[in-house]
């Protein structure tokens, strides 16, 4: 059976989807609006938010750090100042970890290097996310494997080889795994999502907890990955579509996130128990637009009943039309009006029906 634990909450099949708000770094490096973001995922109802850790200066080759990035949504005048910008530091994400605790919402990072993995496990998250980009980033995936925490691994731009050889690198150390099919463009085509690459994950890794992580600029899908298995789904979060920053434009504003939740918890309670049974509310509308077997005519006593003599009419309170053949041919026993009900009682002969079909 799969499970996964994250934070106290129990992620399996038969439950409720875990969903993370994907904060990123579109809290533009502004700790108070980091705190807004995740009181708002909150009250959408996500489970869980999640930033992103960088040690720039590790992660980045100088000339990628040095990069000249002098546009609209750059926070500094190369790459290495734009990332700098954005980045929590220890005290940030201590003050961060208490307010997620005090407002019930679980507190992660994605870790990008080995310095960021360090980081977070020293904060003591309760679990750490790869991206996409690190699927083949074998010694860093096992050094973090080694901190046995719940580990969330985005497979964007990956191929089933990519994703076999991570899971075996992880696995031997660390059981606590949760693939998420992804598609690493940013917004993400609806052609190239691949939904059911999370039927393949599941029939391939039968103990591994399988989710999404949906760069489409929608809700639905996350549904229909559900659906399709996925029990947990991660979705990037902002305030303000029109704000600074490249991943505003297709994250989810907090009308969108409420609604995803709304959709995924409305899911799981539809799909039931696959036992077809009449539920009290039907009993009514079904009566109103039921049909039951009346006299299509006024018919005398004694009479031999035909098809042309039977109607089948609104409300169904009475004798329904399955029972057609087995009226045919009897007998009235006393004069019927026309639109009164057929019933095996005003029938000559029908004694044994109406007992069999009570």
């Amino acid at each position: 059976m799969r499970e996964l634990v994250i934070d106290g909450k129990t992620i399996t099949d038969d439950g409720d989807c875990f969903v993370i708000a994907e904060v990123g770094h579109n809290h533009q490096g502004k700790l108070e609006t980091a705190k807004e973001m995740f009181r708002v995922a909150k009250e959408c109802g996500a489970d869980a938010v999640k930033l992103q850790k960088r040690d720039n200066r590790q992660l980045y080759t100088q000339a990628g750090y040095d990069k000249p990035y002098d546009h609209e949504n750059s926070f500094g005048l190369t790459y290495g100042e734009h990332r700098e910008a954005l980045e929590f530091g220890w005290d940030e994400y201590n003050e961060l970890m208490a307010y997620a605790k005090e407002i019930g919402i679980t507190m992660f990072s994605t870790a990008c290097d080995f310095p960021s993995a360090a980081f977070p496990a020293k904060l003591d998250v309760p679990a750490i996310k790869i991206a996409s980009g690190d699927l083949t980033s074998i010694p860093l995936l096992t050094y973090i494997a080694k901190f046995q925490k719940p580990m969330i691994v985005s497979t964007g731009g990956g191929t089933m080889e990519d994703v076999h050889r991570a899971y075996d690198a992880i696995m031997p150390i660390n059981q606590q795994l949760c693939l998420l099919q992804c598609t690493a463009g940013y917004p993400a085509a609806f052609d190239e999502l691949n939904l059911r690459v999370i039927t393949s994950f599941r029939e391939r890794f039968p103990d591994t907890t399988i989710g999404l992580s949906s760069h489409d600029n929608g809700i639905a899908m996350a549904v229909v990955g559900y659906m399709l298995g996925a029990r947990v789904v991660e979705k990037h979060f902002t305030l303000n579509h029109t704000w600074k920053g490249t991943d505003h434009a297709f994250s989810l504003e907090p009308i969108g996130m409420k609604k995803m939740v709304r959709d995924l918890r409305r899911t799981r309670m539809a799909m039931g128990d696959g036992v077809k049974r009449v539920y009290e509310t039907e009993v009514n509308p079904i009566i109103k637009m039921g049909k039951k077997l009346v006299a299509a005519r006024d018919l005398p006593a004694g009479h031999a009943l035909k098809r042309e003599d039977i109607a089948l009419k609104s409300p169904g309170d009475g004798l329904p039309p399955y029972e057609l053949d087995k009226v045919i041919g009897r007998v009235t026993r006393g004069a019927i009006k026309k639109d009164d009900d057929i019933t095996f009682e005003v029938l000559n002969g029908s004694e044994g029906w109406a007992e069999a079909a009570s």
